[in-house]
């Protein structure tokens, strides 16, 4: 079986499923986009785990979203798949004119530069955050206002000078934490206090983008690897007959030391 096979395939399976199956039939735009977003999420977990048989697996369901929303687009007389296709097609041959034309780019600094050029030169593209969607996760959508803002300039000269804006920020907060009091559990924060933890947050995102680190897959590196050592410091402690939640902090703390160095080896 050629590519061209699997691809038509694939359409019609979708066509079929459209026309014959009672839950793709109910489906919009609208109730599909939840599920691109989650296995569009779990691609990215795939491949981040370095996980070979199951990107395929995800870049397959990711892959349907794809025919599926573009045959909702041919049943509006919106468009279809071969215009998705096409249109891509042609976007990126525009936008690598390093590559289709006589332009140069030796670096793959150079090729975002060129890009971001081209992209503000398309017609109908007016401000320097045009386009930018709302909902995308926070730190992604930090990252993505920030390359905006760099792309015309507006950015640090070098990542020491982002560096010194986070320590600015983490003084300042310093400065509204001693201003303020305590927050009980499940209150409002302190507006002063909330404002400023968003201002280091903001800040150690545009350190990551200036180090090439997505702050997403950053994050979520370490949360998956505190979690895995709280895990394992509740087991080490239940091997001794102990509940790690009854246990004082510097116990707990203790255990967690003693977890770090079991995974580590």
């Amino acid at each position: 079986m050629t590519l061209a096979d699997a691809l038509l395939e694939l359409q019609q399976l979708t066509e079929r499923l459209r026309r014959d199956c009672p839950w793709d039939r109910e489906q919009t735009a609208r109730t599909i986009v939840p599920h691109t977003v989650e296995e569009a999420y779990e691609v990215a977990d795939a491949a981040e785990r370095g996980d070979g048989a199951k990107l395929v697996d995800e870049l397959g369901d990711l892959l349907f979203q794809v025919y599926f929303l573009s045959l909702l687009l041919a049943e509006r007389g919106e468009g279809d798949l071969e215009q998705v296709a096409r249109a891509i097609h042609a976007k990126l041959v525009t936008r690598h004119p390093h590559v289709f034309g006589e332009a140069e780019a030796r670096t793959a600094g150079r090729v975002r530069e060129s890009w971001d050029q081209i992209k503000r030169a398309e017609k109908g593209r007016e401000g320097i955050f045009y386009d930018v969607p709302r909902n995308l996760p926070a730190l992604i959508y930090a990252r993505k206002i920030q390359r905006r803002a760099a792309a015309v300039g507006f950015d640090y000269p070098d990542t020491a000078g982002s560096l010194g804006d986070l320590e600015e920020e983490i003084g300042e907060l310093q400065e509204a934490l001693g201003l303020a009091s305590e927050a009980a559990a499940e209150t409002e924060p302190d507006p002063g206090v909330a404002g400023e933890i968003g201002d280091v947050l903001f800040a150690a995102v545009n350190v990551a983008r200036r180090l090439n680190v997505d702050p997403e897959i950053a994050l979520r590196t370490v949360s998956d690897r505190f979690l895995a050592r709280v895990e394992a410091a509740e087991r080490l402690a239940a091997g001794e007959g102990r509940r790690f939640d009854e246990l004082a902090l510097d116990e707990q703390e203790r255990y967690f030391d003693r977890a770090k160095e079991v995974l580590r080896r």
